[in-house]
């Protein structure tokens, strides 16, 4: 099952980033007293009491005026409302109730998703507690105090937050169909893909502001064998602020890679890899998920001999954490080598489920150790006692080991490749975890 996804939602200055801050438990927002500066990452993974979540911080209202921030908290709300299961609504004890609160608090309590009402900035819950009593009036449940900054009420906040989470039902543990997320910036021709592989005009493809607005499931069928395609595709308005799209189509990513076993990233031939095509592969390649990624738009490129061989180096230079990638060029819109698209999911598929036998794997180790010695430091050397895969999706794989510091991630690196070399794992990462045993 997939992990849920918290969003936080609030008014510029509430302590959003600060709360976030304090759950991922590192500083990943940079946080500043000036409004709108959250500009770094914007996902986390969260644990608490045993489950894991993902948690999105909505940000970016910049300022400017009381119509700007409402019109854009009021997209933070939107986002939130399509990609969340639980939404934790964010306020202020100090700057009180204000107009902009309760209008978001409406759009939030007609979306039917659960609501935690968060009052930030309780330093002193004897002394601020009346003033937290105001927050009723937005009618979307009790106000859950904390401070942030100093971490009170956090772990009230959470336990109201993961009573929310869906449970896992039957059906879900049943459906093993392989579920297969096709993300990428807007416009890269993600909803053209699913429409030629589905063989009908079922994506709507359209500038329209809100004609794609919760991602799709679409099932497809190929030979005989049922596909469900998540899909991100042409995600609501043209935003004027660039960086407002970005963060946009990096949220839906996050959630829709979250579901997926495989996901193809979709990038735009005529335009080449970019940046943020590496931030979407880069969560892709965190969540230990099959990648693909599909050249879309091919039939629009001038070629020679040369072509493919300088678009692939290109992208494997951009993406250069990943070189287990499958590259697959297409064109959705002629319906070049789509179909192809299935058997490469196939194949990801099995590889990243592939279990490899212990004595297997310990005879390439041994072989490797033998063509490479391993490293030494102040005169000890490091001893590679034992190696075993314990799970799969990412296929991942435990290594016993005398000093974990001797452990160079360059040799950690020289055993993934031969593990490589003997099994393929294409489309797949590979995860090591070092333990430390004693001799003897």
């Amino acid at each position: 099952m997939s992990k849920p996804v918290v969003a936080v939602v609030g008014r510029p200055n509430v302590g959003k980033s600060t709360l976030f801050n304090a759950l991922a438990g590192k500083r990943i927002s940079i946080v500043q007293d000036t409004p709108g500066v959250t500009r770094d990452r914007i996902y986390a993974d969260v644990t608490w009491l045993n489950t894991a979540f993902t948690l999105i911080d909505t940000g970016g209202i910049e300022p400017e005026s009381q119509d700007i921030i409402l019109s854009r908290m009021r997209e933070q709300a939107q986002i939130a409302i399509d990609t969340a299961d639980v939404i934790l609504f964010m306020t202020d004890v100090r700057q009180g109730l204000v107009d902009a609160d309760s209008k978001v608090a409406d759009m939030l309590r007609r979306s039917r998703k659960p609501v935690v009402l968060v009052v930030n900035k309780v330093d002193s819950f004897e002394k601020l507690m009346p003033d937290v009593y105001e927050f009723y009036n937005l009618g979307i449940g009790d106000p859950v105090p904390v401070s942030a900054a100093s971490k009170l009420g956090i772990g009230d906040m959470l336990d109201e937050v993961v009573k929310h989470f869906p449970k896992e039902s039957q059906d879900e543990m049943e459906d093993d169909r392989p579920r297969v997320a096709i993300v990428g910036k807007p416009n890269v021709g993600k909803s053209s893909l699913i429409n030629r592989l589905v063989g009908e005009e079922r994506v709507i493809v359209s500038d329209i502001a809100g004609t794609t607005r919760d991602a799709i499931d679409t099932e497809v069928i190929w030979q005989d064998r049922e596909y469900v395609f998540i899909d991100t595709a042409g995600l609501r308005r043209k935003s004027k602020i660039k960086e407002e799209l970005e963060r946009f189509s990096i949220i839906r990513a996050v959630t829709a890679v979250e579901r997926a076993d495989v996901v193809v990233i979709v990038i735009d031939a005529t335009e080449g890899v970019t940046e943020q095509d590496a931030k979407i592969a880069g969560i892709a390649h965190e969540r230990g998920k099959g990648i693909i990624i599909a050249v879309n738009k091919w039939d629009a490129v001038e070629k020679d001999d040369k072509t493919v061989y300088k678009h692939t180096e290109r992208i494997r230079e951009i993406l250069s954490f990943m070189p287990y990638a499958e590259i697959l060029y297409i064109s959705a819109k002629t319906g070049q080598r789509t179909r192809k698209l299935f058997q490469m999911i196939d194949v990801v598929l099995e590889n990243n489920s592939m279990r490899v036998a212990t004595g297997v794997l310990n005879e390439i180790m041994s072989e490797a150790v033998a063509m490479q010695q391993p490293p030494s430091d102040k005169g000890k050397r490091l001893k590679l006692f034992y190696i075993t895969q314990v799970a799969v999706k990412p296929p991942t794989f435990v290594i016993f080991v005398n000093d974990r510091e001797l452990m160079h991630f360059s040799y950690t690196r020289y055993l993934e490749n031969r593990i490589r070399d003997a099994f393929g794992f294409q489309g797949t990462s590979l995860k090591f975890i070092i333990r430390e045993r004693k001799d003897g």
